[in-house]
């Protein structure tokens, strides 16, 4: 997290404090609706904090993962909303009203869905028992600003600035208060494991899970990361969950390659985007001449292998490993997405658009085909059609900034200038760029009628920022 982010953030998390710490009830009287408006006002004050990674293949596997959770966890009170934090961290951080992020080293620790799942679902049944909130009560509240300190300290999960953070705070005791206890963790972890149940899935990625963190609590002693010091003492959690895999002997769960396929692809991916390119090379060298390894698990480090590759521009030796995983799964179409991106990179537009256009007929609602397929024929010079497929990523994934600087770009380049500008204040707004988005949006809501649809909409998102200002 860098320092001149943690501002913006920081002023957010103390809205909860405020909330919270002022309201004479307890914090189980912490109502829905407020719970929500401190939900609206960290939704757009995440971007300006966290490095997010919201492309959107990455962003649709995150959130399927979450609402197969949400499926058996019952009837919830608020949309959760699921992140993917670009960190060096081995962290995991569930706040109010339903964002759950999970940092990126965390999910390269993994190695199996069924470890992505116990942590969602753990994470999951945190926020359902509202156990960050219970410990947000007034009367344990010596300082506003200390507990957003502590709040803050916990979500950046590491650095200088969080450490400095974490010491003020434990030094007024509030960072304490914010630690989930161990009946809390027995809670979430219970939890967890019945809806593993419920999903049908393998419940020893709990324990395999608890057994990492276990490994890394051993061998970092004195620089525990911040997701051990939030979720303590893994060896009698380990020991609980074990304990409840063998009274549960004749539970059987579904195997699946497929899911592992997915979660590869999407661990692979990640790695590709935030690992230096040699450390990834190295480690994915490894996973593929590994003698354990299975046909499939070397075949998916290829594939990390060839997204490494094409990170580096090595575009020709990315196409040929995409080749051979292609080759290995011929019934996975979003492989074919993945070539036609390196395809464009390497300018062959033409040949792009046919493998999309492909995908797109197996899979016509899908963000990930549809956003890349939008950018291709913007560059054919298609421009109507690059907006149309645009806007239906847009409409899909609303939060996703990038898209509407896609489309901002292309109408700029007509010299739709106005409907321009709208889109750009979208992009500014999904990127916490609160003063920009303003600033767009009143030059739109100045030169169009106020009954168009275009100068409502850019007064609705005044009157959205204005109340995002309001602490």
């Amino acid at each position: 997290m860098h320092t001149k982010n943690l501002k913006c953030f920081l002023s957010v998390l103390l809205v909860i404090s405020l909330l919270v710490s002022g309201n004479p009830r307890s914090a189980l009287g912490f109502s829905v609706g407020e719970e929500k408006e401190v939900g609206e006002k960290l939704l757009y004050a995440v971007r300006s904090s966290f490095p997010i990674l919201d492309e959107p293949d990455l962003h649709q596997y995150i959130t399927d993962i979450g609402n197969e959770v949400l499926d058996v966890a019952g009837i919830q009170f608020f949309d959760y909303h699921f992140y993917v934090v670009e960190s060096s961290q081995f962290n995991a951080f569930a706040a109010p009203s339903g964002l759950i992020f999970f940092y990126s080293k965390l999910i390269e620790s993994m190695n199996s869905e069924d470890e992505l799942v116990s942590v969602m679902a753990h994470e999951v049944g945190h926020v359902v028992k509202r156990h960050l909130a219970s410990r947000m009560k007034k009367g344990k509240v010596v300082n506003i600003a200390s507990l957003g300190a502590a709040l803050a300290a916990i979500a950046l999960g590491g650095g200088a600035a969080a450490q400095g953070l974490l010491a003020g705070s434990l030094a007024a005791g509030q960072s304490a208060q914010l630690h989930f206890s161990r009946q809390d963790e027995i809670e979430a972890d219970l939890l967890a494991y019945q809806w593993m149940q419920d999903m049908q899935r393998d419940t020893a990625g709990q324990k395999r899970m608890l057994q990492t963190m276990r490994r890394i609590t051993r061998y970092r002693t004195g620089q525990i990361p911040q997701y051990l010091l939030t979720h303590p003492d893994p060896e009698a959690r380990l020991d609980y969950v074990a304990s409840l895999i063998a009274a549960d002997s004749d539970y059987l769960a579904k195997t699946e390659e497929s899911r592992n396929f997915a979660f590869l692809r999407f661990k692979y991916r990640i790695m590709s985007i935030t690992q230096k390119s040699s450390s990834a090379r190295a480690f994915l060298a490894s996973e593929l001449s590994d003698s354990r390894a299975t046909e499939f698990e070397r075949t998916m480090a290829l594939y990390g292998l060839a997204q490494v590759d094409r990170r580096s521009n090595n575009f020709e030796q990315s196409l040929s490993r995409m080749d051979e995983v292609i080759a290995a799964f011929p019934n996975e179409p979003i492989l074919q997405v993945d070539k036609a991106i390196v395809l464009a990179d390497q300018g062959e537009y033409l040949e792009a658009r046919i493998l999309l256009e492909q995908a797109r007929r197996k899979r016509p609602n899908d963000s990930y085909v549809l956003f890349n397929l939008g950018k291709v024929v913007s560059r054919l010079g298609d421009a109507d059609l690059a907006v149309q497929l645009l806007k239906e990523v847009a409409y899909d994934i609303s939060e996703f900034s990038d898209v509407y600087f896609e489309i901002g770009k292309i109408l700029s380049s007509q010299g739709k200038n106005i409907e321009a500008r709208f889109y750009l204040g979208k992009y500014n707004l999904y990127e916490g760029q609160l003063k920009l988005a303003e600033a767009n949006f009143k030059q739109v809501a100045g030169k169009t009628e106020e009954q168009s649809e275009m100068g409502q909409a850019s007064r609705e998102m005044l009157e959205l920022i204005e109340r995002l200002k309001k602490n």
